[in-house]
């Protein structure tokens, strides 16, 4: 059993070769466990439960056994005890955070951002829990009357990545359960550390047994079992598109709705008029946080013509800058996740030299351990794969362009559209680059700041669909119920 402790507060223990299933850690069905690697040492600090077919089936009849209970209790008291068990991630931050720090590799204060954020998206579902409504229709005739009924799902399978666990894993159970659905959740083998922390704390806020089951294992094994299963009624996934296309795959064999969240190619648009002082650091932060390893990091850079040589030269120095090492150590920077990550993102440098763009600072991190330098390649052609596939690593490629038109044209010429970030003064352009780029979302002079509460993950194009924890989240884990009453004369 591996446990963290943080100075004047109990452990937060999490079993070994252990999978949640009905309220109790049991030992998977093959008896075997996967290493969790810390990517700083890449040495196995836990040893999860290797999941297989038979795993997948008593979690989901658990959660089909636990549904009837959940979905009817008072939604009041559904969100209380949600409420709860948010306060106890709050409690255990340290605790959680060490935990997702050392599994992705991740500084440890950006995995303390994430726990609060994961707290924070658990919080406001619990308070939405007794919220969810429907609608009373008007009729054409005083004798009928029209309203709908907002119903869980039922039984929900979710998969998520390994890039921000605890955040994944809350964006998707929060709403779904706060609207009265259960879950069977498999969290990525490389990172199933804080998940499991997460959902070892929902016993003590009171969630009853099997209304949430975590199954860790490897894709082929737990996953496509799960995301095929014909015990579920809703599938959530987090991760590349070629997994998403093969889920809808599954889903439409079961006829069960799905949401997608995959790729991201997230562009940092700079007009000239920009305030650079502002937006450097944020377009490295942009790129540098979680190492890159973001579907909206912000991988490419448009440049307006009569700026580029500056900002080039000011975020080149900024990247020089970066410090990076263990999660321990809390540095800017972390290695990347495990060396299957590291031989990827290595190959697009390398890539990326080939095909004739050039490395204004940056590369390949060193013999020692899983590191690649923050990397920004300039001289970059559109149909390059460094300017239109996603790294998932700190690779910044920079053009540049002349007016919104071009700027616009350059943002939709790739196959994602998660997010775009647009750096002006000139509030009639920011507006008109907002209505005509292709994107689930838009900043304007800022990157992904999270300050909006109930703010829409949304995603359009190959990015995937999806309401992403946002305001109307629940509705997803829903369905939408007609009634009409005709009424009788009265006596």
């Amino acid at each position: 059993m591996v446990a963290v402790k943080t100075s004047g507060m109990s452990e937060l223990a999490v079993p070994e070769n252990r999978l949640l299933i009905a309220g109790s850690w049991q030992s998977p069905a093959s008896g075997e466990a996967l290493p969790v690697l810390d990517p700083a040492t890449q040495q196995a600090f836990h040893q999860a439960g290797r999941a297989t077919a038979p795993d997948v089936d008593a979690a989901v009849a658990a959660a089909r056994a636990a549904y009837s209970g959940w979905s009817r209790m008072n939604p009041s008291d559904r969100g209380a005890i949600l409420a709860r068990w948010s306060q106890l991630i709050f409690q255990h931050v340290e605790e959680l955070a060490r935990y997702e720090a050392q599994d992705v590799g991740k500084p440890l204060s950006d995995a303390r951002t994430n726990i609060f954020i994961a707290g924070s998206i658990l919080g406001y579902f619990a308070g939405a829990a007794d919220k969810l409504h429907g609608a009373t229709l008007p009729s054409r005739s005083a004798d009928n009357a029209g309203f709908t009924l907002r119903e869980p799902l039922g039984v929900c399978a979710m998969v998520i990545a390994w890039n921000v666990p605890a955040i994944l894993f809350m964006a998707d159970a929060a709403p779904a359960l706060a609207a009265g659905n259960t879950i069977v959740l498999k969290p990525s083998e490389y990172a199933p550390m804080s998940p499991l922390a997460i959902a070892a704390l929902a016993e003590e806020a009171g969630l009853p047994p099997g209304v949430l089951n975590v199954v860790t294992g490897l894709g082929p094994e737990a996953g496509q079992p799960l995301t095929s299963h014909r015990g579920i009624n809703h599938i959530s996934f987090v991760g590349s598109s070629a997994t998403g296309r093969a889920i809808m795959r599954s889903a439409a064999e079961n006829l069960v709705p799905v949401k997608l969240e995959l790729g991201g190619k997230s562009p940092n648009v700079v007009f000239a008029d920009a305030d650079l002082d502002a937006a450097v650091p944020a377009i490295l932060e942009s790129i540098v946080e979680n190492s890159g390893q973001n579907c909206y990091a912000g991988s490419r850079l448009l440049i307006e013509e009569p700026i580029y040589d500056e900002v080039v030269a000011r975020l080149a120095a900024a990247m020089e800058a970066v410090k990076a090492g263990p999660w321990h150590e809390d540095l800017d920077m972390g290695p990347l996740v495990n060396g299957i990550q590291h031989e990827r993102v290595s190959g697009f440098l390398s890539g990326g030299v080939a095909d004739g763009a050039r490395v204004v600072t940056g590369g390949p991190g060193g013999a020692d351990g899983w590191y690649v330098k923050p990397t920004l390649f300039d001289k970059v052609t559109p149909d390059m794969p460094i300017v239109r596939e996603e790294i998932f690593g700190p690779v910044l490629a920079a053009e540049s362009f002349r007016g919104a038109r071009d700027a616009i044209d350059r943002v939709n010429a790739t196959p994602y559209g998660l997010l775009v970030s647009v750096w002006t003064n000139d509030l009639s352009r920011a507006l008109r680059v907002t209505q005509e780029v292709r994107s689930g979302q838009v900043s304007v002079n800022e990157f992904a700041n999270s300050a909006i509460i109930g703010f829409p993950f949304n995603l359009a194009k190959e990015s995937g669909f999806s309401q992403g924890g946002g305001y109307e989240a629940m509705k997803e884990y829903t369905s939408e119920k007609g009634v009409t009453i005709k009424m009788r004369p009265l006596d």
